[in-house]
Order: C-alpha cells, then sequence, then structure tokens
C-alpha cells in the first residue's frame, strides 16, 4: 500500500504533548495502539511538512475541477 492507495481501514488519531516533554502521536485502530513520541524541533518538521502537502493536495484538488 502507498501513499495513493485507497484503504477501508479506519483509526483515531490524537495528538498532544507528553509530561516528558516530547509531542505524541497516538494511531489506533483495531488491533493497533501506535505511540509515536517526536521531540519538539521533529514535531515541527513534521507540522511543516503537513503543511506542505495540504497546499500540494489543494492545487491538485482544483485542477480536477
Amino acid at each position: 500500500m502507498g501513499i495513493n492507495s485507497e484503504s477501508d481501514v479506519a483509526a483515531n488519531l490524537q495528538i498532544g504533548p507528553t509530561d516528558r516533554g516530547m509531542v505524541r502521536l497516538y494511531v489506533e485502530a483495531e488491533g493497533v495502539d501506535l505511540p509515536l513520541d517526536f521531540d519538539p524541533e521533529e514535531a515541527e518538521e513534521i507540522a511543516e511538512e503537513l503543511r506542505a502537502a495540504a497546499a500540494q493536495a489543494r492545487k491538485a484538488g482544483k485542477k480536477r475541477r
């Protein structure tokens, strides 16, 4: 499965700080509990990548209309 593959898998995503100064992304799906901890700098890099991907997705969506 890749980025462009559709999936029927449903998951919950929680994002928040931990008591140890990390940022946790917690993914929960059927049979999966996946805590991912990042230091604040890594979390900011991920946030920048998310913003860039959202901008590209907007452009792609406009081209398809």
